[in-house]
């Protein structure tokens, strides 16, 4: 059809998870309170990070980059969809649907590459102890940081300067909590085949790279840790549980939402308030509820907090 026929579309509507008053209820409680978590969560750890000189390593660094996008990745839909729960008639711009769409793309193919980075690191620190500190220097963990991000945001534009360009004449509804990308281009009033296989191969190729990367490390400090003393390969062991649990817990979802060709629409759904709600709020459960350093910095900055009020209640008597 041609594209010039079609007036801009200036909103869409979003039909949400359901239409039960008391399910509106229940969803209203758990996000909101999941949000109250996560965002102080992660503020938390990356504030540790930054604090505590003890946790000035490579490991803590990236992990700190990790706690911030996934901040990130909750607040580009969770603020929305709580504030739609109790609306009718739940809408969202052209402009808000784009810019969740972009953000959607971006925070996912970068906390994949994060992802590989952070497993690269536990390589290096496990296979190669001696040279761990020469290999993963302050210099180089900033520039693969920044390359994750700039992979992070190509992705993102190569999907969106397809999207936005696409003529919507309705319907406008998005099945769906938030603008999910393969809902919107579903929407358009042309033949998507040829696009929909280049944004399925684009996503393939960004979320499955990665994913054979990470089993690639994973497999390599398995063997190397194989190998080892008893107590080494069980501290090596306890943390590679966790990225390899953060890593099937997130790949998981995104692989059959974007890259998988079918779709069942509650299961899209569960996939997505899993993605964007509940992985921002593992991830740094998993990495620091079961990590020693983490858990000690918390006490230190407890113990000086206590200090310090004691100190103030003494001075003032």
């Amino acid at each position: 059809m041609d594209a010039g026929n079609h007036s801009m579309v200036s909103e869409f509507v979003l039909l949400g998870l359901g239409h039960s008053d008391n399910l509106q209820v229940l969803l209203f409680i758990i996000f909101f309170t999941l949000y109250l978590i996560i965002v102080p969560g992660n503020i938390v750890i990356i504030s540790l990070i930054i604090i505590d000189s003890h946790l000035h390593t490579p490991m803590y660094f990236l992990l700190a980059n990790l706690s911030f996008v996934d901040m990130w990745l909750s607040t580009n839909t969770t603020p929305k969809m709580i504030a739609d729960i109790f609306r009718k008639k739940k809408t969202i711009s052209f402009v808000g649907c784009m810019s969740q769409i972009f953000f959607s793309q971006f925070i996912a193919a970068l906390e994949m590459v994060l992802l590989v980075v952070m497993a690269y690191d536990r390589y290096v620190a496990i296979c190669k102890p001696l040279h761990y500190f020469t290999i993963m220097s302050l210099r180089r963990c900033i520039g693969l940081v920044v390359t994750a991000w700039v992979i992070g945001i190509v992705h993102a534009m190569s999907q969106l300067v397809f999207i936005v360009p696409l003529p919507f004449c309705g319907p406008r509804e998005i099945d769906s909590f938030f603008c999910d990308r393969p809902l919107v281009v579903k929407l358009a009033c042309m033949d998507l085949h040829n696009l929909e296989i280049f944004m399925n191969v684009n996503c393939g190729v960004v979320a499955v790279i990665p994913f054979f990367l990470l089993l690639t490390s994973y497999t390599h400090i398995l063997l190397t840790v194989s190998k080892s003393s008893k107590r080494s390969a069980s501290k090596a062991l306890s943390t590679c549980s966790a990225h390899i649990t953060v890593m099937v817990l997130f790949f998981g979802p995104c692989i059959f939402l974007y890259v998988w060709p079918l779709s069942i629409t509650s299961m899209d759904k569960f996939l997505a308030v899993f993605y964007s709600v509940f992985t921002p709020l593992l991830n740094p459960g998993i990495y620091t509820l079961r990590n020693k350093e983490i858990k000690s910095a918390l006490e230190r900055l407890r113990s000086y907090y206590v200090n310090s009020k004691g100190k103030t209640q003494c001075l003032e008597t």
